[in-house]
């Protein structure tokens, strides 16, 4: 006979109560959908980025490999070219089945070289935006960009969200800490980093005070927010790392970090547990 103790609750009344399979299934489905979904989010975000630098990168490199592959191969005319010592000689045919992504048999090598290329092309940039000289040049090419009346409305505001999205958080962040701060009312705080100091002429009487700008993220999208500049009196500094923080602040409240005091006693009742455990196993020899 199988027992029935895993499908029956016992209600307020004192009778059993059978849980039907609609209350199982919604049980179940949402703890493993909860298993599932930071994995399933994050496979979809590698795909979103492999596709997408294959669409905007590795396909026309690959073609520019092909192309280049096809002059180097031969000349006009169709017969061998000066260059073919630098590369086997092959048919057209074969270089175009070669690298063509339609073809099963070539798509997965196109695909990967692709991507790895548009990968490639992604780190030498970096390399060379990295050194003045560089710099220099893209702002450069920036302002010429600017001058385009279209990409002149849409190209600043992008900018300013990638540089803030991938911009590296240790330099951003360097020296900030999280503070509350109250901007609507009294007994209403949020949470902010610090991101600058220095003294504002804010005051009734125009004298230059204190002040901080505190940058307040929103939630869920951290990323996105708004700015205080609040008196440094009004600033209360909170005992936070800024990576507690921003969990904090992205999970809307629900990982909230553990305090010291919380820590220690948690340590201290592990300790005590395991001091029990080894006195009960001493005791439980001696009687044997």
């Amino acid at each position: 006979m199988v027992s029935q103790k895993a499908n029956t609750t016992v209600p307020a009344g004192g009778g059993r109560r059978r849980v039907g399979f609609g209350e199982d299934f919604r049980r179940f489905f949402t703890r493993g959908l909860a298993a599932l979904l930071p994995t399933m989010i994050t496979l979809s975000l590698l795909v979103w980025a492999w596709n997408f630098l294959w669409n905007t990168v590795g396909q026309y490199l690959i073609l520019t490999v092909r192309d280049s592959w096809l002059y180097l191969a031969q000349d006009a005319n169709g017969s061998r070219s000066k260059w073919i010592h630098f590369l086997p000689y092959q048919p057209p045919d074969y270089i175009h089945n070669y690298w063509d992504p339609s073809n099963p048999f070539s798509s997965t090598r196109t695909y990967v070289v692709g991507v790895g290329l548009a990968v490639l092309l992604v780190y030498i940039v970096g390399i060379f935006v990295g050194n003045l000289i560089g710099r220099t040049a893209w702002r450069m090419i920036e302002r010429w960009v600017m001058r385009i009346p279209l990409v002149r409305a849409i190209y600043p505001a992008v900018k300013q969200v990638t540089d803030f999205v991938l911009s590296e958080r240790t330099e951003q962040f360097a020296g900030s800490r999280v503070v509350a701060v109250q901007p609507h009312a009294q007994g209403i705080w949020s949470i902010g980093l610090v991101t600058g100091s220095g003294h504002w002429p804010v005051g009734e009487d125009g004298k230059a005070q204190d002040m901080v700008t505190v940058f307040v993220p929103s939630s869920p999208t951290a990323f996105s927010g708004y700015v205080l500049v609040v008196p440094r009196s009004n600033v209360v500094e909170l005992p936070l790392s800024v990576e507690e923080g921003m969990r904090l602040l992205i999970s809307g409240g629900v990982i909230a970090p553990r305090s010291k005091v919380a820590e220690e006693l948690e340590e201290a009742g592990k300790a005590a547990q395991a001091g029990a455990s080894r006195v009960g196993e001493t005791v439980s020899g001696k009687s044997v």
